[in-house]
């Protein structure tokens, strides 16, 4: 017997989606900052085992959306309740419980199983943990409930013999040796997003988009080529800093990221155009990968 299942990741910002997702894949997916929003698209990690295939989905955190950008990364959230074997509800020891009550509600409806990760629990007390077991088991009783670290990865063993049992029968959807669904030039828009990310404050990394523009790759190196699209000129200006300094301390960092990637050496430039519509035009949106607008 095959068992096989899509487990999608849903929660609020800052949680720890990501996080978990990358312990549970064993790889580092999906990007990760502090700040709200770094997780913009639905990433899929593959575990495989001889009788088993999990197929993980990171999404973005929960949000009313401001613009068509953000209208997409719903869109992933929404999707992931409709195609799920199984629903892993991250939230954690800080977040109120009465956060999303339309989602929470959604949550009671499903056909599907539904798994509660209280997270970060090495930052509460085991008092406040068991405080938060019984409101969560009051507002889903039929869901289960399981306190977890994703970064100490506390339980993380537990969770995943739980998915396990809970994945139906079925086929491989991937073959065996595929650790996810998308490209190396979409790891590689990423890792430069992450740097912005972990670099600026502010507007700046919910201004930015990233696209691969070129990808050569000769025998001892790659050149890439990469644009990073603002919607101001005075964003423009910020990003490359005094004399280049700044832009070029994001292709550094970002490089070496990449190189871990590709195991090989990478000439990485990077350029800064300014779209101040970007976030609002489908066909751009399209182009960085939101098809589903």
């Amino acid at each position: 017997m095959h068992k096989s299942g899509f487990v999608n990741i849903i929660g609020n910002p800052n949680v720890g989606k990501s996080t978990l997702m990358n312990a549970m894949v064993g790889e580092r997916l999906s990007i990760i900052t502090s700040k709200a929003q770094t997780t913009r698209h639905r990433i899929l990690g593959i575990v495989n085992g001889i009788d088993f295939q999990i197929v993980y989905s990171d999404t973005p955190g929960i949000l009313k959306p401001n613009y068509r950008l953000q209208e997409a990364m719903v869109r992933f959230v929404n999707s992931a309740f409709m195609d799920a074997d199984i629903l892993l509800y991250v939230t954690d020891v800080i977040e109120k419980t009465e956060k999303n009550k339309a989602y929470l509600s959604k949550l009671k409806k499903v056909k599907v199983p539904v798994v509660i990760l209280i997270n970060k629990i090495d930052l509460a007390d085991d008092s406040r943990i068991e405080q938060l077991v019984e409101i969560w088991h009051g507002l889903l009783p039929n869901a289960e409930i399981l306190p977890v670290s994703a970064l100490k990865k506390t339980n993380l063993s537990l969770l995943f013999d739980k998915i396990v049992s809970l994945l139906p029968e079925g086929p491989e959807y991937y073959p065996k040796d595929e650790l996810t669904d998308r490209s190396e030039r979409f790891f590689i828009s990423e890792m430069i997003r992450e740097k912005i990310f972990l670099n600026y404050r502010k507007e700046i990394p919910y201004s930015v988009e990233v696209g691969v523009e070129s990808f050569k790759e000769e025998k001892d190196i790659v050149y890439i080529r990469a644009n990073i699209f603002v919607l101001r000129d005075s964003q423009k200006g910020i990003l490359i800093g005094h004399k280049g300094n700044a832009l070029k301390k994001i292709g550094t960092e970002a490089r070496k990221d990449i190189e871990g990637l590709l195991n090989k050496k990478v000439y990485l430039e990077l350029y800064v155009k300014v779209n101040k519509d970007w976030r609002d035009q489908k066909a751009k949106l399209r182009q960085f990968g939101y098809d589903n607008l």
